[in-house]
């Protein structure tokens, strides 16, 4: 009759080194680990509303500013102006405010009342691809809507972190009246469209 097979004795001491050893490579291999996508179902980037002249030196909304920002809750209610509405957020974003502007929190006060939603204001305006980043690798937003409100020279950078193309070159700095629209299909590919606010007088309606 064969004897079972036994493994050889060895101290106590070396076991429990070698089961340390192994938990710190699987520690360490999961570590490595890139989160997975979660692709959200769309990305509203837009500019905050209008700012008064440079010469006033204000943080603020200009008063037409003020009158966009309480019409943006608008672009997602449908109309004779706005066959195709934008799908209402789950998420808002903007930088933090600081002492050269507010406008973008401010751009997205009155939509934040509206829809009882709290805007997330804790990331630097240079911070824009950390907040892209988040956002594909966070499962709260998969399959949501978020618009975020951004300095409009950081928008292009921002767009073009959601991994899609023809993102133009620029936002222009006259320009307010736009949201960049970001579509993601179930396999991620991500889809960039340009579309009109259509909201203030003087707005462009495409």
């Amino acid at each position: 009759m064969k004897k079972p097979f036994r493994f050889p004795k060895m101290p106590l001491a070396v076991l429990a080194g070698c089961l340390l050893l192994g938990g710190f490579f699987v520690v360490m291999s999961e570590g490595k680990k890139e989160s997975p996508k979660a692709y959200p179902k769309t990305v509203l980037l837009i500019r905050h509303a209008e700012e008064p002249p440079d010469s006033e030196m204000s943080s603020h909304l200009s008063e037409a500013g003020k009158r966009r920002a309480e019409a943006i809750v608008h672009l997602f209610e449908k109309s004779e102006a706005r066959t195709e509405p934008f799908p209402k957020p789950d998420f808002l974003f903007a930088p933090k405010p600081s002492g050269k502007s507010r406008r973008s929190l401010e751009t997205l006060e009155p939509l934040g009342k509206q829809l009882n939603l709290p805007i997330a204001a804790d990331r630097e305006k240079e911070d824009a691809d950390k907040l892209a980043y988040a956002i594909l690798h966070d499962s709260q937003y998969a399959g949501k809507t978020v618009l975020i409100a951004w300095n409009h020279s950081v928008l292009p950078d921002l767009a073009r972190a959601f991994q899609t193309a023809d993102v133009p070159a620029n936002w222009k700095n006259s320009q307010f009246d736009r949201v960049w629209e970001i579509t993601f299909d179930q396999s991620g590919k991500a889809a960039f469209r340009d579309r009109a606010q259509a909201l203030m007088p003087g707005d462009k309606p495409k």
